[in-house]
C-alpha cells in the first residue's frame, strides 16, 4: 500500500504539503483562540473590557477560515488531478491489453475500475495524504496546550479519548475488508447491467425480461448488502468519537468548576481549557477519517492495480529484414494455434495471397476460418510457426504499422455512437476525407447518405442501430477502404445485403481486387464464385485450393458445401 501511494502521489507532493501546511496553519491559529479567550474573561471578571483581544479573536476566526477553505480546495485539486491521470493510465492499459485477456475479462466491471474506483482513490488521496497527517501534528499540539493548561484535567481527557481510540481500530480493521467485497459487488452490478443492455434487442425477442430482471435484482441485492455492511462499520465510528467528546466536555465541566471554586485554577483558564478541548475532536476525526480512507482505498487501489498489471501488445524490435514490395502480401507457415492450447483451432495452416486479388476462405462454421483473420489481423500470436506480411516476420513489424497494412471488417461491422461522417473516417488519415465521395459510391452508400435527413452528419445511434444491417456492413466497407491498406479481410461482407445491394458490392469487391489483396469468408456461393482463387478450411487445415469451377470438380467436401 506504500508503494503504491508513493507512486501515485509522484509529481504531486508540493501540493499535498501545501495542503497539509494550511491545514497546520488553520489549527495553529485556532489553538491560539482559547488563550486569547481565557485573557479575555480574566480581564472581563476584573471589570476591562479588553477591545484589543477581541479584535485579536476576530483577526484570529477569519485567518482559521481562510486558511482551511484554501487547504480543502487544494486537497481537491490534488484530489481530482491524480484520479485523472490515474483513469487515464487505466484507460490506455485498457485500450492496449493482449486481446485474449480482454476475451475474459467483463466490460462492466473494468469500467467500475476505471470509474467507481478511483472515485474511491480520490477520497483516499483528499482525506488521508494531507488532512491525515495534519491531523496527528495538531492531535500533538492540542495534547501539549491542553497539558500546560491544566494537567489533571489533561489526563481525564486523554483517559477518556483512549477508549474512544480502541474502539475505533477495532471497527477499522474490518472496515478495509468490507469496503473490497463492496466495490466488487458494484464491479459486478456494472456488469450485469452491461451485458443486459448491450443484448437489450434479445431480451425482449426472447421474453427473457424477468430473468434478466431476476438477475440485476440479485446483483443489487448483493451490492446492497456490501454497501450496507460498510455503511455500518462506518457509521459505529461517528458515536464513539461523540461520547468521547461529549464525556470529556462534562467531565471538564464538573471537575473543573470545583477547581475553579476552589481557587486552584481562574474562570477564564477553565474558558481556554475548555475551548481547547473542543478543538480535540477535529483532529481525532481527521485521522480515523484518513485510516478509513486507506483501508477502503487500499481495496480501490488493489483492482486498479490488477488492471494496470494487465500485459499489454508491445512491439518487438525491429529485424533488420525489410518489407518487400512484391507478392505474397500475407503469408502464413506452418501456423498452429488453439484458444485453449490443448485444443489447437489451426492445425499447420499454409497459404499465401497474392498482393492483387481476390481469394475466399470457404469451410463449415468452426472449421477455423475467423481464427486466420484473427491471427493475420495479430489479434493473437500464433502458438508455433511463421505469419509473414511482405515476405517479413509479422512479430517484428509494429502493431500499428500492421493494422495499417491489414484492414478488417467484421461480420457484425461495429459502429460507434456519433455521426456517419465520424464513423467513416474513423482511424483515417486526415486526407482520406478527399475520397469520401469515390469510396460511398463504391459501395453503394451515395444514395444512403442522400435519404438521410443530416446527410453524413446523421447520428448513427448507440452501436448504428439507425442503420439497416445491410447499411451498417456497407459502412464498414467503406471505413476500411478509407485508410487504404494493402491487404482487406471481409468476414462474410454479404451476409446482410440485399440482392440489389449485393451485387453493388460485389462490383465494388472487384475494383477493389484490382488495386490491393482481398480475402473474403465466404458461405454465399454467389461471393465464393467472384473470387479469383478459394481455400477450403476444413477442421483447421487448409485442405484444397483453386478455383470455384476447379473445385467443383475435383473436391467432393467443397460439392458438399456448394450443394
Amino acid at each position: 500500500m506504500f508503494q503504491d501511494l508513493r507512486r501515485l502521489t509522484r509529481g504531486h507532493r508540493r501540493w499535498i504539503a501545501v495542503a497539509a501546511g494550511l491545514s497546520l496553519l488553520g489549527s495553529a491559529l485556532a489553538l491560539a483562540q482559547p488563550l486569547l479567550a481565557g485573557a479575555a474573561v480574566d480581564a472581563a471578571t476584573g471589570g476591562r473590557v479588553p477591545w484589543p483581544v477581541f479584535a485579536a479573536l476576530a483577526g484570529l476566526f477569519a485567518a482559521q477560515a481562510v486558511a482551511h477553505a484554501t487547504a480543502r480546495y487544494v486537497q481537491a485539486y490534488t484530489g481530482e488531478t491524480m484520479t485523472r491521470q490515474l483513469r487515464l493510465a487505466v484507460i490506455v492499459r485498457l485500450l492496449r491489453v493482449r486481446m485474449p485477456l480482454l476475451d475474459h475479462v467483463r466490460t462492466g466491471d473494468v469500467i467500475a475500475r476505471a470509474c467507481g474506483d478511483t472515485a474511491v482513490v480520490k477520497t483516499l488521496i483528499a482525506q488521508s495524504l494531507g488532512t491525515g497527517v495534519a491531523g496527528v501534528i495538531a492531535l500533538i499540539a492540542v495534547v501539549a496546550l491542553l497539558a500546560r493548561l491544566d494537567p489533571s484535567l489533561m489526563a481525564l481527557v486523554v483517559a477518556l479519548f483512549t477508549v474512544s481510540v480502541l474502539s475505533l481500530l477495532a471497527v477499522v480493521r474490518r472496515l478495509r475488508a468490507a469496503s473490497h467485497t463492496a466495490q466488487a459487488a458494484e464491479g459486478d452490478l456494472s456488469a450485469d447491467l452491461e451485458r443486459t443492455l448491450g443484448g437489450m434487442r434479445t431480451v425482449r425477442a426472447c421474453r427473457a425480461e424477468p430473468v434478466e430482471a431476476d438477475r440485476l435484482r440479485g446483483s443489487a441485492t448483493r451490492a446492497y448488502r456490501a454497501n450496507l455492511r460498510m455503511a455500518e462499520l462506518a457509521a459505529l465510528s461517528g458515536p464513539a468519537n461523540d461520547l468521547a467528546v461529549s464525556g470529556a466536555f462534562l467531565t471538564v465541566l464538573l471537575v473543573g468548576a470545583t477547581r475553579v471554586a476552589s481557587g486552584e485554577t481562574s474562570l477564564g483558564r477553565l474558558v481556554a481549557f475548555t475551548l481547547a478541548m473542543t478543538y480535540l475532536s477535529a483532529p481525532i476525526y481527521e485521522i480515523f477519517q484518513a485510516v478509513g480512507a486507506v483501508q477502503q482505498g487500499s481495496g480501490a487501489l488493489h483492482r486498479i492495480n490488477e488492471v494496470l498489471a494487465l500485459p499489454v501488445e508491445r512491439d518487438q524490435p525491429r529485424a533488420v529484414v525489410p518489407m518487400r514490395r512484391r507478392p505474397p502480401v500475407l503469408e502464413f507457415r506452418d501456423v498452429w494455434f488453439g484458444y485453449d492450447p490443448a485444443r489447437p483451432v489451426l492445425r499447420g495452416i499454409r497459404f499465401a495471397v497474392p498482393e492483387r486479388g481476390h481469394v475466399a476462405l470457404v469451410g463449415a462454421s468452426g472449421a477455423g476460418k475467423s481464427t486466420i483473420f484473427a491471427l493475420a489481423e495479430r489479434f493473437y500470436e500464433p502458438d508455433r510457426g511463421t505469419i509473414l506480411l511482405r515476405g517479413r516476420d509479422a512479430r517484428f513489424i509494429p502493431y500499428a504499422r500492421h493494422r495499417a497494412i491489414v484492414g478488417l471488417v467484421e461480420q457484425d461491422c461495429p459502429l460507434l455512437a456519433g455521426t456517419l461522417k465520424e464513423n467513416l473516417l474513423y482511424g483515417a488519415e486526415p486526407t482520406a476525407e478527399r475520397d469520401l465521395g469515390r469510396v460511398l459510391a463504391m459501395t453503394g452508400l451515395t444514395g444512403v447518405v442522400a435519404a438521410l435527413p443530416g446527410g453524413l452528419d446523421t447520428p448513427v445511434g448507440e452501436r448504428g442501430g439507425r442503420l439497416s444491417g445491410g447499411q451498417r456492413q456497407r459502412v464498414a466497407i467503406a471505413r476500411c477502404l478509407l485508410s487504404r491498406p494493402d491487404l482487406i479481410l471481409l468476414d462474410e461482407p454479404t451476409a446482410h445485403l440485399d440482392p440489389d445491394s449485393e451485387r453493388a458490392l460485389a462490383a465494388a469487391m472487384r475494383e477493389v481486387a484490382r488495386v490491393c489483396a482481398l480475402v473474403v469468408i465466404a458461405h454465399r456461393f454467389s461471393t465464393v464464385r467472384a473470387a479469383d482463387r478459394v481455400l477450403v478450411v476444413d477442421d483447421g487445415v487448409v485442405t484444397d485450393d483453386g478455383t470455384h469451377e476447379q473445385l467443383l470438380r475435383s473436391n467432393e467436401y467443397y460439392r458438399r458445401l456448394a450443394a
